[in-house]
């Protein structure tokens, strides 16, 4: 049984990606780094209405039991904290970030918060793309230089120290995306208020 404390965090975050429909009801996964340690949401809880029972805590380094209930998306999880100084991670399904993701190799946000926060998200892509090694690498080598990223046609991992910082990135690539979504939509020149960098710092 994890901490109640944690729990209560793990439970408000679930519920603010839900309601701010970042995810379908049972998408979505959540994790922090405990040590040598990792409590993760379990395969098919309900991101919305998460209960204490809901977390499976597992080896970083090892398998063991708890990995028969954890969520598919474990593997990619272990592999990101063994390589980034990350303490937690959310993978989710923001709808305009995918669809953005389906039509270029990165996001470069266009709005004033979103250039400083994000700079820009790159966007990555795994042959097979549901919990394999190939993906864990892919995003685990790429969230090295950045806290956020975009698996094409499938969903955002984001870190953080907390999740409440991971879930801070979501949110602002989100907006970002539906900002770039909907200037498009207007179908107007766009009018330039700074030039945008050609170089980007790292994060």
């Amino acid at each position: 049984m994890i901490d109640p404390r944690l729990f209560e965090e793990f439970r408000d975050i679930g519920r603010d990606i839900y309601v701010a429909g970042l995810t379908s009801s049972h998408g979505g996964n959540m994790s922090v780094r405990a040590g040598s340690r990792v409590i993760i949401k379990r395969r098919g809880a309900q991101l919305g209405r998460l209960k204490i029972e809901d977390f499976i805590e597992t080896k970083l380094n090892a398998k063991d039991s708890g990995i028969t209930r954890a969520s598919t998306e474990l593997i990619v999880h272990r592999t990101v904290y063994q390589k980034t100084s990350a303490l937690a991670i959310i993978h989710c399904h923001p709808r305009t970030a995918i669809a953005l993701s389906l039509t270029r190799d990165e996001i470069i946000p266009i709005d004033v918060e979103g250039s400083y926060l994000l700079h820009k998200v790159p966007v990555v892509a795994a042959e097979f793309a549901s919990g394999s090694q190939e993906m864990a690498d892919i995003v685990a080598d790429t969230l090295r230089e950045y806290k956020i990223l975009m698996l094409r046609g499938h969903g955002v991992f984001s870190t953080g120290q907390t999740l409440e910082e991971a879930f801070h990135w979501i949110s602002c690539l989100e907006e970002a995306s539906d900002i770039i979504l909907e200037t498009h939509l207007l179908g107007e020149e766009r009018k330039e208020f700074r030039k945008h960098s050609e170089s980007y710092s790292k994060w």
